[in-house]
């Protein structure tokens, strides 16, 4: 079974408490190392001058040392010894053998500190001099209890004031986190159920200037571009199901037609000649709403040559418009490069030249040109032309134009705005142009 993990809150109060914890211990190290020092140096200190006050009653009589006044052995930890030579001339009453052999052992050196740590007692040794001469040692001692009390004391009441300090630490860094993420709670539940419901709705609909408010920026990017993928799924899903009900329709018309009565070969042979036409219509619908789905996605950039997806395109159509009597035409004063894929610029161009087709009389013409880092695609008819206060409209998904010469029309008015969208995708745009001779309609791509 795996251990659940700890949530976020409890990670950075663990954190929190974790770095306070280190800085407390490495603070009472650091003082109570100080404070030890500082008391060693203060019994150093008593030791000095108490050595310096008995040589101040140390005398000469007759070349000896001699003691004039002798030295305080009243005070509780008062320890003095006064050698000269071999000889010893005071010593604490009652000292302990340890401190004594210590101290006479001190003294052969003449000069320096010791502790004797079996009686937990400090000692320090002074020559007494005079006139240049050694005359003897003053030995004078001090016990390191009081002090070592202290430091334990204080080492005590800083490691109790060190917990303290680290629980109230653990209990405010809590809190503080706690309500620093439960605007990110609140907005994290707010993400989801906006979600499930509602895509239109914002966190901050500013410009972020902190932590939080860059989180809500974020979320709203990600609202947006959740509610325009779900739009662009359903415009999707709204295309595919206008623009195939009519050839589908038909197809199955025709298929249960034929099932129904018995007919020639000759019927038979036209049927499926229509259903072949309205299947292959519906295959170049899909194609085209694939390409204009994969057009949407982010990705690298393709580059392609600018006619060859245009003859692509106009090739289905040459021998139909043979038949009618019709001729294309693509034209190009030089090679030219577009930073689209060859397959989206032939999606593109297909629905337009369909257009042309249905209402061109003679000829359909395709030049391409350069213009301001644009590659233009300039597909035209000698058709009756666009109503001028129609050149948008055409662009609406349904819309279809007046077709005076025009018997049937399978379509469902989704070509050119599929063409629009695919182009706007790919980084350009379908326009129709008002002209004197038949219509225009322009596609501007991104020249490579």
């Amino acid at each position: 079974m795996k251990l659940r993990r700890s949530s976020l809150r409890t990670r950075l109060t663990a954190s929190a408490v974790a770095g306070a914890a280190i800085t407390l211990a490495t603070l009472i190290t650091a003082f109570n190392l100080v404070l030890d020092a500082r008391l060693r140096t203060d019994a150093d200190n008593v030791l000095r001058e108490r050595a310096a006050t008995v040589l101040r009653g140390l005398a000469t009589v007759d070349g000896r040392l001699s003691v004039i006044e002798a030295p305080d052995q009243g005070a509780i930890d008062a320890q003095t010894w006064i050698f000269a030579g071999q000889s010893t001339l005071e010593q604490p009453a009652g000292a302990d053998p340890r401190n004594q052999l210590a101290a006479r052992r001190l003294a052969v050196t003449g000069r320096g500190f010791r502790t004797v740590d079996a009686t937990d007692t400090r000692l320090q040794a002074v020559p007494a001099r005079r006139d240049g001469r050694l005359l003897g040692t003053v030995v004078v001692g001090a016990s390191l209890a009081p002090y070592e009390s202290t430091a334990s004391s204080a080492l005590l009441g800083s490691m109790i004031l060190g917990l303290l300090m680290l629980a109230a630490v653990a209990a405010l860094s809590r809190r503080l986190i706690s309500r620093a993420l439960r605007p990110v709670a609140q907005m994290t539940a707010a993400a989801a159920d906006w979600g499930e419901h509602d895509l239109s709705r914002r966190f901050f609909p500013g410009e972020p200037h902190d932590e939080l408010t860059s989180l809500a920026s974020v979320f709203d990017r990600l609202l947006g571009r959740l509610a325009q993928s779900l739009r662009h799924e359903q415009r999707l899903t709204a295309e595919v199901s206008h623009e195939l009900r009519t050839p589908l329709a038909k197809i199955l018309a025709q298929a249960e037609l034929s099932a129904s009565r018995e007919r020639s070969p000759a019927q038979y042979r036209a049927t499926l000649e229509l259903i072949t036409r309205h299947a292959q219509e519906m295959q170049r619908v899909l194609e085209t709403l694939l390409a204009s789905a994969r057009a949407g996605l982010a990705g690298k950039a393709a580059v392609s040559d600018a006619r060859e997806p245009a003859e692509r395109a106009v090739e289905p159509l040459r021998e139909a418009l043979a038949k009618q009597g019709k001729s294309i035409e693509v034209s190009s004063a030089r090679p030219l490069r577009v930073a689209v894929e060859a397959g989206v610029v032939e999606r593109i161009l297909s629905p337009l030249l369909e257009n042309a087709a249905r209402y061109a009389q003679r000829r359909i013409t395709v030049e391409i040109a350069a213009a301001d880092g644009e590659v233009v695609f300039e597909v035209g008819d000698d058709g009756p032309g666009v109503d001028p206060v129609e050149l948008e409209r055409i662009f609406e998904p349904g819309f279809r134009g007046a077709e005076p010469h025009v018997e049937t029309h399978v379509g469902a008015g989704l070509g050119l705005p599929l063409a629009r969208r695919l182009a706007r995708a790919a980084g350009g745009d379908v326009e129709a142009r008002v002209s004197t001779q038949g219509a225009t309609l322009s596609v501007r791509l991104p020249a490579g």
